[in-house]
């Protein structure tokens, strides 16, 4: 199907789905809250705004046209110098365990490697328990799958907020979406966020709890070594680790949970496109493995 033909089916699509809401008479929009006569293009974009799995969820079978992406960005469209897809493409592989043995200069040298050629790396041997990712990952699944009146209570604008559940990228300024819902929790300080933290599921918040403190002192070590790669930092001198490390001791940590629902045409669109984080250190756990982290 060219991709003139999709952009035209969905078009119709999107006046379908309004359509039928306007059919459900004015009662019905009015039970919904309406302030004001809404137009068929600013309903389209309020439900948007609810995000992708809200989308799936009233049923659509076709890609609204606010998340095609052009073609040469589309996932299948050859253009792109993305070696995702390359099936010999090897990450470079750091033991953790090393960085706290008599091997840590073989390990600073293996950092030192993948930071100049890669700019990220696999991590193993790192001892967070296996459950403790588990749960994090599951008890994220069921906060999805709450109901939208649930999760739509932790929506919000504000950037800073410390606990944000919203869609794409930037909802407030992205001319197309990316088919992504996400669910962003502040870490920094616990003591005061944890209890801003969703209720429901009623596990969510310990569940965090135990991923932010493992990975809190994960991304301690890191730095420390990646620094040491630098030749920033001399750990054989507490007194300067001290004054250096400060810093990054009583940094800032999210945790960010990305939800991508079906796509009912994945060739289209993407769930999110090439970008570097705003953070020092991001990590992506797998859960195929307890032992194993992408950084």
């Amino acid at each position: 199907m060219s991709a003139g033909t999709s952009l035209a089916v969905e078009t119709n699509g999107e006046n379908e789905s309004m359509e039928s809401e306007f059919q459900k008479g004015v009662k019905h929009l009015c039970e919904r809250g309406i302030t004001k006569v809404p137009t068929k293009n600013e309903s389209m974009e309020s439900e948007f705004q609810k995000g992708v799995k809200h989308l799936c969820e009233r049923g659509i079978t076709k890609v609204p046209t606010k998340y095609i992406w052009p073609i040469p960005d589309q996932p299948n469209s050859g253009n792109g110098n993305s070696s995702a897809s390359n099936p010999n493409l090897k990450l470079p592989i750091i033991d953790f365990a090393k960085l706290q043995g008599s091997n840590r200069s073989q390990a600073i040298n293996s950092i030192r490697n993948a930071r100049d050629k890669f700019g990220f790396f696999q991590l193993v041997n790192h001892d967070i328990p296996k459950d403790v990712i588990e749960s994090i990952i599951d008890v994220s699944k069921r906060f999805f799958e709450l109901p939208f009146e649930e999760r739509s209570k932790y929506m919000s604008t504000d950037m800073r907020s410390p606990v944000r559940y919203g869609t794409s990228s930037n909802q407030n300024k992205d001319d197309i979406f990316c088919w992504r819902d996400f669910l962003k929790l502040s870490c920094q300080p616990l003591s005061d966020v944890h209890p801003l933290w969703p209720s429901s599921p009623v596990d969510l918040r310990q569940a965090v709890l135990n991923y932010s403190k493992n990975t809190k002192y994960l991304y301690l070590m890191l730095t420390e070594a990646i620094l040491e790669s630098l030749g920033l930092m001399d750990i054989t001198n507490n007194e300067k680790e001290n004054d250096e490390f400060r810093e990054f001791k009583d940094g800032s940590q999210l945790i960010v949970v990305n939800c991508y629902p079906a796509c009912p045409e994945p060739d289209l669109t993407l769930g999110l496109p090439p970008h570097s984080d705003y953070g020092l250190l991001t990590s992506s756990p797998r859960r195929s493995s307890g032992s194993s982290d992408s950084v």
